[in-house]
């Protein structure tokens, strides 16, 4: 059995997506939650974090159903445009 260990609040973050998709080995999501039951400011955070992806999944929960109307063909170029200058 491996020794538990105290982990950061930036630990914490930078594992976030692997310990709520429950991906994290059984040591490191102990870790976690033990850092967790003493840290009320990363609980806040991995609260806000779940909320978030649940309206993520809500808001594009659609995304199947054809557009309503035609975006309008200058809004067309500017994204298209803004893509190219992001890619460089």
């Amino acid at each position: 059995m491996s020794q538990s260990r105290d982990i950061t609040c930036k630990e914490l973050i930078d594992f976030l997506a692997d310990y709520v998709d429950q991906l994290l080995p059984v040591d490191q999501r102990r870790d976690f939650d033990a850092h967790l039951e003493l840290c009320p400011s990363c609980m806040n955070y991995l609260d806000a974090y779940k909320k978030t992806i649940a309206i993520g999944k809500t808001a594009f929960a659609a995304t199947d159903d054809p557009a309503r109307s035609k975006a309008p063909e200058g809004l067309l170029r500017a994204v298209k445009n803004a893509r190219r200058h992001a890619v460089r």
